[in-house]
Protein backbone atom coordinates (compact mmCIF):
# COMPACT_ATOMS: atom_id res chain seq x y z
CA UNK A 1 0.00 0.00 0.00
CA UNK A 2 2.74 2.20 0.71
CA UNK A 3 3.99 1.65 -2.77
CA UNK A 4 0.88 3.26 -3.97
CA UNK A 5 1.51 5.91 -1.92
CA UNK A 6 4.37 6.92 -2.93
CA UNK A 7 3.23 6.14 -6.82
CA UNK A 8 0.76 8.32 -6.25
CA UNK A 9 2.77 11.87 -4.37
CA UNK A 10 5.10 10.96 -7.08
CA UNK A 11 2.92 12.17 -9.80
CA UNK A 12 3.19 16.01 -10.95
CA UNK A 13 0.68 18.21 -9.00
CA UNK A 14 -1.74 19.08 -11.54
CA UNK A 15 -2.17 15.54 -13.02
CA UNK A 16 -2.20 14.20 -9.81
CA UNK A 17 -5.55 16.50 -8.74
CA UNK A 18 -6.53 15.91 -12.32
CA UNK A 19 -6.01 11.93 -12.10
CA UNK A 20 -7.82 11.56 -9.21
CA UNK A 21 -10.35 13.74 -9.82
CA UNK A 22 -10.88 11.23 -12.86
CA UNK A 23 -11.08 8.30 -10.44
CA UNK A 24 -13.07 9.57 -7.88
CA UNK A 25 -15.68 11.33 -9.82
CA UNK A 26 -16.89 8.08 -12.11
CA UNK A 27 -16.73 6.38 -8.51
CA UNK A 28 -18.87 8.59 -6.94
CA UNK A 29 -21.24 8.17 -9.79
CA UNK A 30 -21.07 4.22 -9.84
CA UNK A 31 -21.87 3.65 -6.32
CA UNK A 32 -25.00 6.29 -6.74
CA UNK A 33 -23.78 8.80 -3.56
CA UNK A 34 -24.76 11.07 -6.82
CA UNK A 35 -27.45 10.89 -9.14
CA UNK A 36 -25.44 10.91 -12.19
CA UNK A 37 -27.71 12.56 -14.02
CA UNK A 38 -26.69 15.68 -12.22
CA UNK A 39 -22.55 15.27 -13.75
CA UNK A 40 -23.27 15.25 -17.26
CA UNK A 41 -23.39 18.70 -18.90
CA UNK A 42 -26.96 19.57 -20.19
CA UNK A 43 -26.90 23.08 -21.95
CA UNK A 44 -30.78 23.58 -20.73
CA UNK A 45 -29.67 22.46 -16.90
CA UNK A 46 -26.66 24.71 -16.90
CA UNK A 47 -28.01 27.61 -18.80
CA UNK A 48 -31.05 28.17 -17.60
CA UNK A 49 -31.65 26.12 -13.89
CA UNK A 50 -28.18 28.05 -13.39
CA UNK A 51 -26.72 24.09 -12.26
CA UNK A 52 -23.21 26.04 -13.07
CA UNK A 53 -21.03 23.17 -11.37
CA UNK A 54 -22.18 20.87 -14.81
CA UNK A 55 -19.36 21.96 -16.78
CA UNK A 56 -16.46 20.57 -14.01
CA UNK A 57 -18.01 17.16 -13.35
CA UNK A 58 -18.73 16.43 -16.96
CA UNK A 59 -14.79 16.67 -17.42
CA UNK A 60 -14.15 14.19 -14.83
CA UNK A 61 -16.97 12.12 -15.13
CA UNK A 62 -17.39 8.83 -17.15
CA UNK A 63 -19.82 6.34 -16.76
CA UNK A 64 -17.88 3.09 -16.24
CA UNK A 65 -19.57 -0.51 -17.04
CA UNK A 66 -19.07 -3.16 -19.37
CA UNK A 67 -19.69 -1.66 -22.69
CA UNK A 68 -17.20 1.92 -21.45
CA UNK A 69 -14.95 0.34 -18.91
CA UNK A 70 -11.93 -0.39 -21.04
CA UNK A 71 -12.21 2.85 -23.03
CA UNK A 72 -12.00 4.63 -19.33
CA UNK A 73 -9.01 2.77 -18.48
CA UNK A 74 -7.22 3.70 -21.76
CA UNK A 75 -8.06 7.14 -21.69
CA UNK A 76 -6.87 7.29 -17.76
CA UNK A 77 -3.93 5.93 -18.82
CA UNK A 78 -3.70 8.48 -21.86
CA UNK A 79 -4.27 11.41 -19.03
CA UNK A 80 -1.40 10.27 -16.77
CA UNK A 81 1.12 9.60 -19.28
CA UNK A 82 0.72 12.68 -21.59
CA UNK A 83 -0.36 15.22 -19.10
CA UNK A 84 2.77 13.92 -16.74
CA UNK A 85 5.16 14.37 -19.55
CA UNK A 86 3.74 17.76 -20.50
CA UNK A 87 4.00 19.26 -16.59
CA UNK A 88 7.63 17.76 -16.19
CA UNK A 89 8.85 18.60 -19.79
CA UNK A 90 7.98 22.07 -21.65
CA UNK A 91 6.14 23.02 -18.33
CA UNK A 92 8.44 21.76 -15.88
CA UNK A 93 8.73 24.59 -12.95
CA UNK A 94 6.09 26.39 -14.88
CA UNK A 95 2.50 25.20 -12.80
CA UNK A 96 0.76 28.40 -13.83
CA UNK A 97 1.64 28.29 -17.54
CA UNK A 98 0.45 24.67 -17.73
CA UNK A 99 -2.88 25.20 -15.70
CA UNK A 100 -3.65 28.17 -18.01
CA UNK A 101 -3.14 25.53 -21.23
CA UNK A 102 -5.35 23.36 -19.37
CA UNK A 103 -8.19 26.02 -18.15
CA UNK A 104 -7.89 27.26 -21.93
CA UNK A 105 -8.31 24.16 -23.49
CA UNK A 106 -11.33 23.23 -21.26
CA UNK A 107 -12.88 26.60 -21.78
CA UNK A 108 -12.63 26.32 -25.53
CA UNK A 109 -14.46 22.20 -24.80
CA UNK A 110 -17.04 23.70 -22.84
CA UNK A 111 -18.24 26.11 -24.96
CA UNK A 112 -17.86 23.85 -27.94
CA UNK A 113 -19.86 20.74 -25.62
CA UNK A 114 -22.57 23.68 -25.03
CA UNK A 115 -23.09 24.59 -28.92
CA UNK A 116 -22.63 20.51 -30.22
CA UNK A 117 -24.96 19.14 -27.18
CA UNK A 118 -21.75 17.15 -25.94
CA UNK A 119 -22.31 16.02 -22.87
CA UNK A 120 -19.08 14.32 -21.60
CA UNK A 121 -15.86 16.33 -22.09
CA UNK A 122 -13.50 13.48 -20.27
CA UNK A 123 -12.02 12.65 -23.84
CA UNK A 124 -11.71 16.09 -25.30
CA UNK A 125 -9.67 17.42 -22.57
CA UNK A 126 -7.18 14.51 -22.73
CA UNK A 127 -6.73 14.41 -26.01
CA UNK A 128 -6.27 17.95 -26.47
CA UNK A 129 -3.54 18.04 -24.07
CA UNK A 130 -2.11 14.86 -25.77
CA UNK A 131 -2.08 17.01 -28.76
CA UNK A 132 -0.06 19.51 -27.19
CA UNK A 133 2.12 17.11 -26.26
CA UNK A 134 2.62 15.47 -29.35
CA UNK A 135 3.24 18.75 -31.65
CA UNK A 136 6.45 20.08 -28.61
CA UNK A 137 7.85 16.45 -29.36
CA UNK A 138 6.74 15.61 -32.82
CA UNK A 139 10.20 14.27 -34.66
CA UNK A 140 10.07 11.80 -31.21
CA UNK A 141 9.81 8.11 -32.21
CA UNK A 142 6.89 6.52 -30.09
CA UNK A 143 5.41 3.13 -30.05
CA UNK A 144 1.92 1.94 -29.87
CA UNK A 145 0.43 -1.57 -29.84
CA UNK A 146 1.83 -4.54 -31.38
CA UNK A 147 5.10 -2.40 -31.81
CA UNK A 148 4.46 -0.25 -34.04
CA UNK A 149 6.47 3.07 -34.29
CA UNK A 150 5.84 6.32 -35.89
CA UNK A 151 6.41 9.86 -35.30
CA UNK A 152 4.52 11.13 -32.18
CA UNK A 153 3.11 14.02 -34.51
CA UNK A 154 0.94 11.07 -36.19
CA UNK A 155 0.07 9.70 -32.62
CA UNK A 156 -3.10 11.93 -31.89
CA UNK A 157 -4.91 11.16 -35.26
CA UNK A 158 -3.70 7.17 -34.12
CA UNK A 159 -5.33 6.91 -31.43
CA UNK A 160 -8.64 9.04 -32.89
CA UNK A 161 -8.48 5.81 -34.67
CA UNK A 162 -8.13 3.49 -31.73
CA UNK A 163 -10.52 4.97 -29.86
CA UNK A 164 -13.04 4.67 -32.49
CA UNK A 165 -12.37 0.66 -33.00
CA UNK A 166 -13.36 0.78 -29.08
CA UNK A 167 -15.65 3.21 -28.88
CA UNK A 168 -17.61 3.79 -31.64
CA UNK A 169 -17.42 7.60 -32.02
CA UNK A 170 -14.46 9.96 -33.05
CA UNK A 171 -16.39 13.18 -32.20
CA UNK A 172 -14.62 13.56 -28.79
CA UNK A 173 -10.98 13.01 -29.91
CA UNK A 174 -11.53 15.32 -32.88
CA UNK A 175 -12.75 17.88 -30.90
CA UNK A 176 -10.10 17.54 -28.53
CA UNK A 177 -7.34 17.46 -31.20
CA UNK A 178 -8.76 21.01 -32.54
CA UNK A 179 -8.81 22.58 -29.36
CA UNK A 180 -5.17 20.92 -28.41
CA UNK A 181 -4.09 22.78 -32.31
CA UNK A 182 -5.87 25.90 -31.54
CA UNK A 183 -3.62 26.50 -28.23
CA UNK A 184 -0.79 25.11 -29.92
CA UNK A 185 -0.88 27.40 -32.37
CA UNK A 186 -1.46 30.42 -30.82
CA UNK A 187 0.47 29.92 -28.19
CA UNK A 188 3.66 28.33 -30.21
CA UNK A 189 3.21 28.79 -33.91
CA UNK A 190 1.65 32.11 -34.60
CA UNK A 191 3.79 34.54 -32.69
CA UNK A 192 6.94 32.16 -32.73
CA UNK A 193 7.52 31.04 -36.44
CA UNK A 194 4.76 33.25 -38.07
CA UNK A 195 6.06 36.64 -36.54
CA UNK A 196 2.24 37.34 -35.16
CA UNK A 197 1.30 38.99 -32.10
CA UNK A 198 0.70 36.84 -28.92
CA UNK A 199 -2.61 36.58 -28.18
CA UNK A 200 -2.60 34.01 -24.89
CA UNK A 201 -1.09 35.53 -21.58
CA UNK A 202 -1.14 33.23 -18.08
CA UNK A 203 -3.41 35.57 -16.18
CA UNK A 204 -0.57 37.24 -12.60
CA UNK A 205 -3.69 35.59 -10.62
CA UNK A 206 -2.17 32.20 -11.58
CA UNK A 207 1.51 32.98 -10.96
CA UNK A 208 0.22 33.90 -7.40
CA UNK A 209 -1.61 30.53 -6.99
CA UNK A 210 0.98 29.06 -8.31
CA UNK A 211 4.28 30.49 -8.18
CA UNK A 212 7.40 29.46 -10.90
CA UNK A 213 9.88 27.09 -9.61
CA UNK A 214 12.50 28.06 -12.21
CA UNK A 215 13.00 28.76 -15.52
CA UNK A 216 10.84 29.35 -18.04
CA UNK A 217 8.95 27.25 -20.57
CA UNK A 218 11.18 26.25 -22.81
CA UNK A 219 10.27 28.34 -26.46
CA UNK A 220 8.24 30.98 -24.96
CA UNK A 221 8.93 34.54 -26.01
CA UNK A 222 11.27 33.22 -28.76
CA UNK A 223 11.17 35.64 -31.97
CA UNK A 224 10.60 34.39 -35.50
CA UNK A 225 13.31 33.42 -37.29
CA UNK A 226 13.20 37.03 -39.63
CA UNK A 227 13.28 38.93 -36.64
CA UNK A 228 16.19 36.91 -34.91
CA UNK A 229 18.18 37.10 -37.91
CA UNK A 230 18.18 41.17 -38.06
CA UNK A 231 19.50 41.04 -34.13
CA UNK A 232 21.99 38.68 -35.31
CA UNK A 233 23.53 40.89 -37.52
CA UNK A 234 23.47 43.86 -35.66
CA UNK A 235 25.35 41.80 -32.99
CA UNK A 236 27.76 40.88 -35.39
CA UNK A 237 26.04 37.35 -36.89
CA UNK A 238 25.51 35.68 -33.22
CA UNK A 239 24.23 32.18 -33.79
CA UNK A 240 20.43 31.41 -31.87
CA UNK A 241 19.74 27.37 -31.58
CA UNK A 242 16.15 27.41 -32.43
CA UNK A 243 15.83 24.14 -33.27
CA UNK A 244 16.17 23.90 -29.59
CA UNK A 245 13.68 25.60 -28.64
CA UNK A 246 11.48 23.43 -27.00
CA UNK A 247 12.10 21.28 -23.79
CA UNK A 248 11.16 17.73 -24.77
CA UNK A 249 9.77 14.86 -22.92
CA UNK A 250 11.18 11.71 -22.98
CA UNK A 251 9.52 8.22 -23.94
CA UNK A 252 10.01 5.57 -21.54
Amino acid sequence: MSDLGDWFRSIPLITRYWFASSIAVPLIGKLGLINPAYLFLWPDAFINRFQIWRPLTATFYFPVGPGTGFLYLVNLYFLYQYSSRLETGAFDGRPADYMFMLLFNWICIVITGLVMDMQLLMIPLIMSVLYVWAQLNREMIVSFWFGTRFKACYLPWVILGFNYIIGGSIINELIGNLVGHLYFFLMFKYPMDLGGRNFLTTPQFLYRWLPNRRGGVSGFGVPPASVRRAAEDQQGGGRHNWGQGFRLGKDP
